[in-house]
């Protein structure tokens, strides 16, 4: 079925071999995986599709590996919901929200990305798993190498959210944290898999783990019947997901099952952690590395690994991006879950907040088709919200003490 081909420049556009190679040896460039697109779409059709699993291997073709998928037979295909309640507060009608928050098995979009990651890790030969990461990541990468049972290092900076932490240390890995922050974590790591000859998801089999984000964008134009969305509001930390969005929705016209418009895909990030937001102002090619100091933990990447390829999906489809304060995201997880009852983590909060500035700014018109790309749970991280919310009644055991609260509750609204 697959039609993977090998691995390219996306900047020089030399070619590579299928190997755990992610960094051109030319001009230093990322390499992307490239495929037969002739031969993709001689199988992966609409018909076909409405026969087959509904989880991220139902894109098998345009997916980068060589055998059969070994794990993540439960990720993706998570829901995309018409925020009818938010939009009437935003003012829009056509707003949609595709929760990742709820992949299977870690709530985050990384759930889609790893199994790419771990099952060409295999096919390579390899037989110890590991990640750089801010704390999704390092959830997924433990949780599949505990399925698949490969050895597991998942790295992380020593002041992540307990939460996180949790949720990798709890499938068995060996979590190192290191003194410093992701920038110091990915660097180190990068020695690592060089020494020891280890698979790091995100570092020498990114070229592949990449990939994996592409099914977020092909399920948004499945869920919407085969019609692009105008407008996609991603958040920004490595930059993995926002540009393969862009390549996704290419791609299904490359192969015949899309046509129209291409959507204009936009950027959030922290206002603490913007790179890339300042290049775009800037008009720069590459964004400038900053130091990260915001609460959105999972999107505080300094220098986005993917920068440049960022930039250019923005530019070429006519998008732009926003940055939201750290009160901006905390508000909008808050709007988010007393609208539409989704609980997200700062990165969702920031990439809702920055959609908002964005209408604001009449960035993006309220009459047309808007999708916010909601990647990660805020049940991870549940503490960023304490004390926000009024504290539980406290009251007796008796109906009768309930129902003097409810009279002395109706009055005041009354008098309110």
């Amino acid at each position: 079925m697959g039609a993977f081909t090998g691995l390219r420049c996306a900047m020089c556009k030399t070619e590579f071999p299928p190997e755990a190679l992610y960094v051109c040896d030319q001009c230093l460039g990322p390499l992307e995986a490239c495929y037969d697109y002739e031969k993709a779409g001689r199988t992966l059709t609409r018909d076909a599709l409405q026969k087959r699993a509904r989880n991220l291997w139902r894109y098998r073709e345009l997916l980068p590996i060589v055998g059969e998928p070994r794990t993540g037979f439960n990720s993706g295909f998570t829901p995309l919901i018409h925020a009818k309640r938010l939009g009437e507060i935003l003012g829009v009608e056509k707003l949609y929200i595709k929760d990742d928050s709820v992949n299977h098995p870690t709530l985050s979009y990384k759930d889609r990305v790893v199994p790419v990651a771990a099952t060409r890790a295999i096919e390579l030969g390899f037989d110890t798993f590991g990640c750089a990461s801010t704390g999704n990541l390092g959830n997924s990468v433990a949780a599949h190498a505990a399925r698949l049972g490969l050895a597991c290092y998942v790295f992380i900076p020593q002041d992540l959210e307990p939460g996180k932490v949790v949720g990798s240390a709890v499938a068995g890995p060996h979590v190192v944290g290191i003194d410093g922050n992701y920038d110091d974590v990915n660097r180190l790591c990068t020695q690592v898999g060089d020494r020891y000859g280890w698979a790091f998801a995100n570092i020498n089999l990114r070229s592949y783990y990449a990939e994996g984000a592409k099914t977020y964008g092909f399920e948004i134009c499945e869920q919407l019947g085969w019609v692009y969305p105008q407008h996609v509001v991603s958040p920004v930390a490595g930059g993995t997901l926002l540009p393969r969005i862009g390549k996704a929705f290419k791609e299904l016209q490359h192969i015949g099952m899309m046509s129209g418009q291409l959507p204009r895909i936009y950027a959030a990030q922290a206002a603490g952690c913007a790179p890339v937001i300042n290049a775009l102002e800037n008009g720069e090619e590459y964004p400038e590395p900053v130091k990260p100091d915001t609460i959105a933990k999972s999107i505080a990447i300094g220098n986005p690994a993917d920068g440049y390829q960022v930039l250019e999906t923005v530019r070429r489809s006519g998008g732009t991006g926003a940055r939201a304060t750290d009160e901006e995201i905390l508000e909008a997880i808050g709007l988010l879950a007393g609208t539409e009852g989704i609980f997200t983590e700062p990165a969702g909060g920031t990439t809702l907040a920055a959609t908002i500035n964005l209408l604001k700014a009449d960035a993006i018109p309220k009459d047309e088709t808007i999708v916010v790309c909601i990647t990660g749970n805020g049940y991870k991280t549940a503490n960023v919200m304490v004390g926000r919310q009024d504290p539980p009644t406290r009251l007796g055991r008796s109906l009768g003490e309930f129902e003097s609260f409810i009279s002395k509750r109706a009055t005041a609204q009354v008098q309110s």
